[in-house]
C-alpha cells in the first residue's frame, strides 16, 4: 500500500505512515501496483513546491535530483524531446518522474482543455525511460506505449462504482475505458545505462502519466490541481470554479 512512497528526490524530512481503513469491501492492488498512485502524489505536490516557489517544475527536480545522475539524464532527455520551453496556443505541458522497479522513467504529456465541459484531451506524451541493461528495446518501448495507454485512460476515465455495497460496472459496456481515438501519440526514447543491474519495465510506464496530465492541467490553468483519480469532467470543472 505504501509501495513507491520512498523517493530518491533529497529531501531531508521524509516520513511514510500507513493507516488501515476497513471499508468492508475487499480491495486489491491497482495497475502498477502501489506506485500507481503513490507517485501520482508525489509528483503533484513537488509541481505544486515548483510553484510556491516560482521555480521551473523541470529546475526544481534537477535541483532535488542533483546526486541523481540516471534521473537527470531522463528528466533532461524528456524535455529536450518535448521542447519544454516552447509555449503551445491552447495547450500545456506537465512533467512527471518515476525511479519505479528500478526504472528511471520521465513523461511530458502535453494537453488541452475545454473549460466549458471539463473535458481533459491528451494529444502526446514523450516518454525517456533507463532500465539499466536494455536487452529488447523494442520491447522496452512497447510497454512504454501500453503503460502510458493504460495510464490516460485511468487518468481521465476509469473508476468502480459501490453504490449501496453493489458494484455497478460489470463488464466493459459498463466500465469506461479509453478509446483508441482518445489516445494519445507517444513517442519513446530507451537511454540505457550500461553495466547499471536490470529495471522492471512491465509497469514502470503507467506511474509517470496521470501526475503528468494533472500538472499539465495546473500549468495550462494557472494553478488549478486535480488531485483525485479519474479526472471527470465534472470533478475537473469543480476545481475550476473552487
Amino acid at each position: 500500500m505504501t509501495e513507491g512512497a520512498k523517493f530518491n528526490y533529497a529531501v531531508p524530512a521524509h516520513q511514510i505512515e500507513y493507516l488501515r481503513q476497513d471499508h468492508g469491501l475487499a480491495i486489491g492492488f491497482w495497475f502498477a501496483v502501489g506506485v500507481g498512485y503513490t507517485r501520482f502524489a508525489i509528483e503533484c505536490v513537488i509541481d505544486e513546491i515548483a510553484a510556491v516557489r516560482g521555480i521551473d517544475p523541470v529546475a526544481l527536480r534537477l535541483e532535488l535530483l542533483k546526486d541523481q545522475p540516471r534521473a537527470r539524464k531522463v528528466i533532461e532527455t524528456v524535455a529536450r524531446m518535448a521542447e519544454w520551453d516552447r509555449a503551445r496556443d491552447g495547450r500545456g505541458l506537465g512533467l512527471a518522474y518515476s525511479d519505479a522497479f528500478g526504472s528511471h522513467c520521465a513523461q511530458v504529456a502535453e494537453v488541452s482543455l475545454n473549460r466549458e465541459t471539463g473535458e481533459i484531451r491528451v494529444h502526446k506524451v514523450w516518454c525517456v525511460i533507463d532500465p539499466g541493461v536494455a536487452i529488447q528495446p523494442l520491447h522496452i518501448e512497447a510497454m512504454m506505449i501500453a503503460g502510458i495507454t493504460g495510464g490516460t485512460g485511468h487518468a481521465l476515465f476509469e473508476q468502480i462504482n459501490v453504490i449501496d455495497g453493489e458494484v455497478r460496472e460489470s463488464n466493459f459496456d459498463t466500465y469506461r475505458v479509453i478509446r483508441m481515438s482518445e489516445a494519445p501519440e507517444i513517442e519513446v526514447s530507451v537511454v540505457p545505462t550500461a553495466g547499471s543491474p536490470f529495471g522492471g519495465i512491465g509497469q514502470a510506464g503507467l506511474p509517470p502519466t496521470g501526475p503528468a496530465i494533472a500538472n499539465a492541467v495546473a500549468r495550462l490553468t494557472g494553478g488549478v490541481r486535480l488531485r483525485h483519480y479519474p479526472f471527470l469532467p465534472n470533478r475537473v470543472k469543480a476545481a475550476l470554479e473552487s
